[in-house]
């Protein structure tokens, strides 16, 4: 391995560590959930769930469409390494090294049938946002404080680029 792809590791895991611990927390004013004792322990999925619909409420989406169609992917690649690929690996396999940690595991960037009918207004709340903003995992943190809308936009881009079978807009 060499020295900057040490470095890229290093960074992407502290970035990981750092999200895990300062944005994955459940707001001070949440029930608190009930003990594992008191819940029936949940079955086995037989399949991944089915993708959610696009959101309603489109507030916290771009406002501007067309730069979804500028965006730059060979750029999105390089914030998708530093803020994404610890959880979900560095092709979108959902490998990444903190990814054994966590519970429920990171979504496969790479399985185009689960995330080719994703809407792109869709992905941009969950990447800015973070999961609880959709329902999802709160393990997956607010990345809005991080990247700019550009930025979100072109690791969209990139995220598109993992798909198999590819992503056809």
């Amino acid at each position: 391995m060499s020295a900057t792809q040490r470095t890229i590791f290093s960074t992407a895991v502290g970035t990981a560590l750092a999200l895990f611990a300062f944005g994955c927390g459940e707001p001070s004013d949440a029930p608190t959930p009930p003990k594992a004792a008191e819940r029936a322990p949940a079955p086995p999925p037989a399949k991944p769930p089915a993708p959610p619909p696009a959101p309603a409420n489109t507030q916290d989406t771009p406002s501007d469409q067309s730069a979804l169609v500028e965006a730059d992917a060979k750029a999105g690649e390089a914030d998708y390494q530093i803020f994404c690929a610890s959880c979900h690996g560095p092709g979108g396999a959902g490998d990444g090294p903190v990814a054994q940690a966590l519970t429920p595991k990171p979504a496969r960037h790479d399985d185009g049938a689960y995330m080719n009918p994703l809407t792109d207004d869709y992905l941009f709340k969950v990447i800015k946002l973070g999961g609880a903003s959709v329902g999802k995992s709160p393990m997956m943190a607010p990345l809005g404080g991080s990247l700019s809308d550009q930025q979100i936009r072109n690791v969209i881009a990139f995220i598109r680029t993992l798909a198999d079978p590819p992503y056809q807009p």
